[in-house]
């Protein structure tokens, strides 16, 4: 034993002695009192200019044959004989890292208050990332409609209820005596069932409050302080718009950067779910068997895609042919549903107005009635859509894609149908000169104030919908889930259990949204009904969804889809964009309400607060608009955007070839595995199957 522990003493030596002229033995037979050692050990001495030309370049001590211990010895005498960093980089580099480990943490810390975070978790195991992405939408636009209500209450609300308060008078206006006549108040006593169904109209004693337009005076507090109340709120809802466009905007661009990422071909999904997708940070048999089923998820909707596309590769000529033909066929004939049921609110609408003027409990119905042929519209065309979707055999994401934009331009545009019947009404089709809209240059004698009228409107499709989702939960929804479970009949297991359909959902949200958009311009309150209602509706879904649903059977990638929910969200802003923008411009304000009841249009504040600056500030805003400003603004904006563009394409064409890259490598390991099982076939090696 001395003899062979001497032998590999003097190989371990002589190997470290050759590579590293500094050292004479091994460092594993090293004692730390023994004069031997201190003789073997390596001395570390400055090196000159001439050794450190000489010296060789770092090796890898990996692919070295020498024991563990001399190589990690032999890094550390490498590690000492390397320049030592300056002061100014060391701080450089300590101040990054810290920089870095702050951010994460304040990043995990602020997502422990996340809304929502445990639920989404679980909802995302249970259910699919699909429809954990219609929940991620829901809170989004809770949080999205709370800081709205927050803008609009900071310069709206909290200075009208204080101005109020503090005595400001209304500013002197010359208006037609007729045309400011509005009393919203009723005369004599109220019966009881009154006040409720003042509540779900909104008239009564809803009608003159903060909830809508005409409560609001046209007030120029002065005195120490200016602060013009019609200027402020025009300007509010100009900026409400454009926060929700760039919260839109920024959500959008954050979703297609995580569909770029996790895109591409089946196989590269594939390898990144297998070897990836695993989460080490679960703790606990819960956390880990919800994070097996989203695997699942993930992987069944992979499957189903890439079985959809091998359908359609087999096709042959005449069979894609007889396919587009009944596409085209089948879109024609859910175009038609869409325009029979928006003919059928326009004829709503129309008696609902000739209608207004009942009372009790027949007025409710004629007032709800646009409501109830619009609720029940979306009802039963979406679903004749769903089923015609079904026909045309497209793959489960384009299905649901096609059905969500079908099933938008029917809700959406039955509101635009809704607000045009109504614009129609009040400017007498467009003709000023009839004998209605003669004097005060709108239809003074059926809207006193017209734009409370359209706020209206807003509130109880608003809160027709959230009454509609809460009845269908409970008469529909859960009865279905009884009969089913405690029924044995054929009928019964054909039904089964509903599915969560995340396109109707999205739906539902999006036209919810566009309602409050269109609405808040007349009804500045709405934004926080629509976070009470979106607030509440999460908790009903999330009841529904455990309590009622059944995991579905085709689910869709919820990266690319999250995009199209928000594009169709974007669209619902632009239409009530356009709505905002006719409002301002082009019909004539109340002059018996409101805070620009003295006013042409409501666009008109802007150019009188405009010439009521100082003349500096005024010649300022005049350069500003001026060519000399504006022009080499544009060139350089269009420089940036050339940047830009230029830019993502180099970044699109890098991705493109980092894909096809993963693609090869991916079909490179295949065939050496193909080639590895036919060698071990010829050499009858036993494989795990064999053993």
């Amino acid at each position: 034993m001395e003899e062979m522990a001497t032998e590999l003493q003097s190989h371990s030596s002589a190997t470290a002695g050759s590579r590293y002229g500094g050292a004479q033995g091994s460092l594993r037979f090293r004692r730390v009192h023994s004069a031997e050692s201190k003789q073997n050990s390596p001395e570390f001495k400055p090196s000159t200019a001439e050794e450190d030309a000489g010296r060789e370049e770092p090796k890898e001590f990996r692919n070295l044959p020498m024991p563990m211990t001399l190589k990690r010895a032999a890094w550390q005498i490498q590690k000492m004989q390397v320049p030592v960093v300056s002061s100014w980089q060391s701080w450089k580099r300590s101040k990054a890292k810290s920089l870095s480990r702050a951010q994460e943490n304040i990043g995990g810390f602020l997502s422990l208050f996340a809304l929502w975070r445990k639920s989404l978790h679980k909802i995302g195991g249970n259910f699919g990332g699909g429809v954990q992405s219609y929940f991620l939408f829901l809170r989004f636009l809770v949080v999205l409609n709370f800081l709205s209500f927050l803008l609009i209450a900071g310069f709206v609300l909290t200075p009208s209820i204080w101005f109020r308060s503090a005595g400001a008078s209304p500013v002197n206006t010359s208006v037609p005596v007729n045309c400011t006549v509005y009393n919203p108040t009723p005369d004599g006593p109220v019966v009881f069932y009154q006040y409720f169904l003042d509540l779900l109209s909104g008239t009564g004693f809803m009608e003159y409050s903060y909830l809508f337009y005409g409560y609001y005076k046209d007030t120029i507090m002065e005195g120490g302080d200016v602060y013009n109340i019609p200027l402020a709120y025009l300007l509010t809802a100009i900026f409400y718009f454009a926060f929700c466009l760039i919260c839109i905007i920024a959500r959008m661009g954050s979703a297609a950067r995580i569909a770029v990422a996790t895109g591409g071909g089946a196989t590269g999904s594939y390898s990144r779910i297998v070897f990836i997708g695993w989460d080490y940070g679960c703790l606990g048999d819960r956390a880990a068997k919800l994070k097996q089923k989203n695997i699942h998820y993930q992987l069944q909707m992979e499957l189903e895609e890439e079985r959809m596309k091998k359908r359609m590769a087999s096709l042959t000529l005449c069979q894609k042919v007889v396919l587009y033909s009944l596409r085209v066929f089948l879109s024609l004939v859910a175009f038609g549903l869409i325009g029979a049921a928006l003919y059928g609110i326009f004829l709503a609408t129309d008696f609902s107005q000739s209608k207004s003027n009942e009372d009790g409990i027949l007025g409710l119905i004629f007032e709800y009635l646009p409501s109830m042929v619009i609720t029940a519209g979306n009802f039963v065309v979406p679903f004749l859509c769903d089923q015609i979707a079904l026909l045309e055999r497209y793959n489960p994401s384009t299905t649901i894609i096609v059905a969500l934009l079908r099933s938008v331009f029917l809700r959406l545009v039955s509101l635009g149908v809704l607000l045009f019947t109504l614009w129609s009404q009040i400017t007498c089709n467009g003709d000023t000169s009839a004998e209605k809209c003669l004097t005060c240059q709108y239809n003074h004698g059926e809207y006193q104030c017209w734009e409370t009228r359209v706020g209206q409107e807003m509130y109880k499709l608003a809160l027709f919908d959230f009454l509609i989702i809460i009845a269908v939960l409970f008469l529909v929804e859960f009865p279905r889930r009884i009969v089913v479970d405690r029924s044995s009949s054929k009928l019964a297991r054909w039904v089964g259990r509903q599915e969560f359909l995340v396109p109707a959902n999205v739906l539902g949200l999006v036209y919810g949204q566009t309602v409050v958009w269109t609405g808040a311009l007349f009804c500045p309150v709405l934004p926080l009904i629509n976070t009470v209602k979106f607030f509440i509706l999460f908790y009903c879904k999330k009841m529904t969804l455990f309590t009622n649903c059944r995991p579905a059977t085709k689910t869709f990638r919820s990266t690319t889809s999250t995009v199209y929910f928000l594009l169709v969200l974007l669209f619902g802003w632009s239409l009530a964009l356009v709505v905002m923008i006719y409002s301002l411009a082009k019909i004539h304000p109340s002059m018996g309400c409101g805070p620009f009841s003295w006013s042409s249009t409501m666009w008109a504040i802007v150019p009188a607060s405009f010439y009521r600056l100082s003349p500096a500030t005024r010649e300022f805003l005049f350069y500003i608009g001026s060519q000399a400003f504006s022009i080499p603004l544009f060139i350089f904006f269009c420089i940036v955007m050339c940047y830009f563009i230029a830019l993502a394409s180099v970044y699109g064409k890098s991705v493109q070839l980092l894909r096809a890259q993963l693609k090869l490598e991916a079909r490179d390991k295949q065939f050496l595995v193909k080639q590895i099982e036919q060698l071990s076939r010829t050499l009858q090696v036993p494989t795990g199957h064999d053993m």
